[in-house]
């Protein structure tokens, strides 16, 4: 134990003694591990936030759609050959899947521009036309006034119900409800205003929409289209027969044969949070690919500086070598200086990555957050890189005879 202590001393006499020479050694190291930290805490910060935007997509839902999720390379010709999803598919899914409580339908139509008499919007708002039900399977609340009923809806009256970014832009100093709004410049009479949901995944506004019934949808932008199902089971219990039931009925409509695929999806919010995290895995792996490469050149500089300074101590290690000090003595000096030096670097490492996941917290608005074992992995390595291309070394130091080296100037 005393002589650990004493190779700690020495080693820290080292650093203290040439201090920049031993923080250049230290970029390599330090940049890999920065880089790791930084990126794991963005990733878990990415990670809690797909998970608590998901939770507001609705309790005990999935979605039935043509189309996939979009995440990746997607070859959407070969989806558009699919065939649409149409208002027939929910009347079968209500009148033939008992363990489904809700299902309504919708479909949206982006970069849509919505004005009043005195404002507007930029074009920048979504447009949704759903079924009455769509409330109860969205996760959405409704703030002050109602979401528009049945009878509005099979009727296709012109209400509307709007999200706060759109009554922010119209109706900064007015009571919304209502008021008339003018989309495609048809007059909707404003029925309700949505709860404040805030950004999907920091990117994309959940409040920059405005709801309709699906026939008045259908007025202002046609019937040629697929629309979307989201299907709300009757129970937890009930959530995985309720996905069967679904799947085999789509399947029969649909006429897809016993062993082809489906060519419709079912989304969850457990699939695309596995999704991501399928992502996420692949971005951990090439960050600590990057770590790697990093730490063979913080490591190639441990190994330089290393044998420079056995060079400039051989003196040093005769004098000990003749006072009695046995090789394996010298040689766990030299190593204690290479792990010391490596982990040195590791911890600045880890400062840094915090730094910068603090920095994107602030900036990007991510609940960042580094994982204890991606700290404790990042401090491994680099100590392992440090004692392996410190063996070198502290073996060429221990191996030097006490007459020589007392004889080198």
């Amino acid at each position: 134990m005393l002589a650990f202590l004493d190779n700690l001393r020495l080693a820290l006499g080292t650093f203290l003694g040439n201090p920049l020479r031993s923080l250049l050694t230290l970029l390599g190291i330090v940049i890999g591990v920065t880089t790791v930290i930084a990126m794991m805490g963005l990733i878990e910060g990415l990670r809690i936030k797909v998970n608590n935007d998901l939770s507001q997509l609705g309790a005990n839902t999935f979605q039935v759609s043509k189309w996939p999720s979009g995440i990746g390379r997607v070859n959407w010709r070969k989806y558009s050959k699919r065939k649409d999803l149409t208002l027939s598919d929910l009347r079968a899914i209500q009148e033939s899947c008992p363990s489904v409580g809700v299902v309504a339908a919708w479909d949206a139509e982006g970069a849509q521009k919505v004005a009043t008499a005195s404002a507007e919007t930029r074009p920048s708002v979504r447009v949704y036309g759903t079924t009455a039900e769509y409330i109860d399977t969205s996760g959405m609340t409704v703030a002050s006034g109602r979401y528009f009923g049945q009878v509005e809806a099979v009727d296709g009256r012109l209400v509307a119900v709007l999200g706060q970014d759109v009554v922010d832009a119209l109706f900064p100093n007015l009571e919304p409800l209502g008021q008339e709004v003018r989309i495609k410049g048809r007059p909707f009479t404003v029925v309700g205003v949505l709860q404040r949901q805030g950004s999907f995944l920091g990117m994309m506004s959940m409040d920059n929409r405005v709801l309709v019934p699906m026939r008045a949808y259908e007025q202002l932008y046609g019937k040629v289209r697929s629309v979307g199902l989201s299907v709300q089971a009757a129970s937890p219990e009930l959530m995985g027969k309720a996905q069967d039931e679904v799947t085999n009925l789509m399947r029969r409509r649909r006429e897809v044969p016993p062993l082809a695929p489906n060519d419709f999806e079912v989304r969850t919010n457990e699939s695309m949070t596995e999704m991501f995290n399928n992502l996420s895995q692949v971005i951990t792996v090439a960050s600590f690919g990057v770590c790697l490469l990093s730490l063979v050149v913080g490591g190639i500089g441990i190994l330089n500086i290393m044998l420079v300074s056995v060079t400039e101590r051989t003196r040093e290690i005769g004098i000990r070598k003749a006072l009695g000090a046995r090789r394996r003595r010298i040689l766990g000096q030299f190593a204690t200086e290479a792990v010391m030096l490596a982990l040195l670097g590791g911890a600045l490492g880890v400062g840094l990555g915090y730094g910068l996941a603090f920095l994107a917290r602030w900036v990007l608005g991510f609940p960042t957050q580094v994982p204890t074992w991606a700290v404790a992995l990042s401090l491994v390595m680099s100590s392992g890189v440090g004692l392996v291309f410190g063996i070198y070394p502290a073996a060429r130091a221990a191996r030097l005879d006490p007459v020589e080296a007392m004889r080198s100037e």
